[in-house]
């Protein structure tokens, strides 16, 4: 989806898929239009079968997503009623984010704030620039933060440090939130695009099966011990052992080669 102003794009780049957010007046900031975009841009990646990973990022270099597009909050959020409507919208974005089978990697420089911050904690693995800024405003607002987007957190860095990120509404610079598990890796901002494309090729690279059934697995470890599909993990991880990638890997080892996996 997109326009002459903002928009969720794609841009494909052989078997990688890159999502970019795009609201340059606004340093990237999602508006009502972009949430809604993307259900569909990240369902119909994930029924690509060329697409073997996704990777989010901002458009240009200020920013990764400066939050939600606060010019809209008078008018979509303006009252508890309307702050329901547009948190359904929003919960369908992550949704669909947190839903995708395939990798999900966010690459962050600039700012990476509020809403921003929400969606980069739906991706698997964050890949940040030396300069990225992060930080979540809602108590400098006056917003009340959902319950999902809490719980991410929570799984992500811990309850102490997500109590600490509401509370004080402090902002992290790049050294934090490496030290704090937000981002995975900190490069510097000239090399963050190239060491992101050959960091997402690498995993491209690698068994499609093998990637999904272990997203899969991660994922059951947040639920409840109650709701895990176990067996659903299972079936996944017996499609490895059945595919035609497993027989290459075996064989492209005896040989001393890279395998060359078809994700099936």
């Amino acid at each position: 989806m997109s326009d002459g102003d903002f928009g969720v794009d794609v841009e494909r780049r052989g078997d990688v898929a890159w999502v970019v957010l795009r609201n340059p007046a606004r340093r990237n900031a999602v508006r009502l239009e972009m949430w809604e975009a993307i259900p569909d841009v990240v369902g119909g990646l994930a029924a690509d079968a060329g697409v073997r990973v996704v990777v989010l990022r901002g458009a240009g270099t200020e920013a990764f997503a400066s939050g939600a597009d606060i010019s809209e909050f008078a008018t979509r959020r303006a009252d508890p009623a309307s702050a329901r409507a547009y948190e359904r919208t929003t919960a369908r974005a992550f949704d669909a984010l947190l839903a995708c089978p395939k990798p999900l990697v966010a690459m962050l420089r600039g700012a990476c704030v509020g809403g921003g911050l929400a969606i980069a904690a739906c991706a698997d693995l964050r890949v940040a620039a030396d300069d990225v800024k992060l930080a979540l405003p809602p108590a400098r607002l006056g917003l009340g933060y959902h319950y999902a987007g809490v719980a991410r957190l929570v799984a992500l860095v811990g309850p102490s440090t997500t109590a600490e990120m509401l509370f004080t509404a402090r902002t992290y610079d790049a050294e934090e939130a490496l030290r704090l598990g937000l981002v995975n890796r900190v490069v510097p901002a000239a090399d963050l695009e190239a060491f992101t494309a050959a960091y997402v090729a690498d995993i491209a690279a690698n068994a499609p099966l093998t990637l999904r059934a272990g997203k899969r697995a991660i994922a059951e470890t947040l639920r409840d011990p109650a709701e895990r599909d176990l067996a659903g993990v299972a079936a996944l991880v017996d499609a490895c052992f059945a595919s035609a990638d497993y027989a290459e890997g075996v064989r492209a080892f005896c040989e001393k080669r890279r395998p060359v996996f078809r994700g099936a």
